[in-house]
């Protein structure tokens, strides 16, 4: 208890001296125009513009309910799969929680996700790894619950 005490202090200081990392508004407004394309694309149907955010890659991750499922063309397979048409689709409708900045060409990002939807209404949470690859930033990595 007594170390305890004695490491508070420290720990305070050491948490009120770290840095916040800032965003560059180029970097925000980058990665925020591909969560608003994902929603446009979405809501008219187009699962290929959707999934245009994404990074055209076999190391593509995509981790949900059922899995892991590798590559850009499996996991828009995936998608297919499971929204085969608009009815199933919904309207998509993200809520940001939090974007923070990783290093230079990477940031990541936690939010929520929900389709409203005839049928059922669904929605989640997810967590992307954004990466800056060839100049263009990419969603690498996407676990969706």
């Amino acid at each position: 208890m007594l170390k305890t005490l004695y490491l508070l202090p420290w720990l305070l200081g050491f948490f009120a001296c770290s840095p916040s990392v800032e965003i560059p508004d180029n970097d925000r407004a980058a990665i925020q125009e591909i969560m608003d394309q994902q929603v446009r694309c979405w809501n008219q149907g187009d699962l290929s513009c959707f999934m245009a955010g994404y990074w055209s890659s076999d190391s593509l991750m995509f981790i949900g309910k059922n899995g892991i499922t590798y590559g850009y063309d499996q996991t828009l397979a995936r998608y297919q799969k499971t929204y085969p048409d608009r009815e199933a689709m919904g309207k998509l409708a993200f809520d940001i929680i939090t974007l923070e900045r990783l290093a230079g060409d990477a940031y990541y990002m936690v939010g929520k996700w929900a389709l409203d939807r005839e049928i059922e209404d669904i929605g989640g949470h997810f967590t992307l790894l954004f990466r800056r690859i060839n100049g263009k930033w990419v969603i690498t990595k996407d676990h969706s619950s």
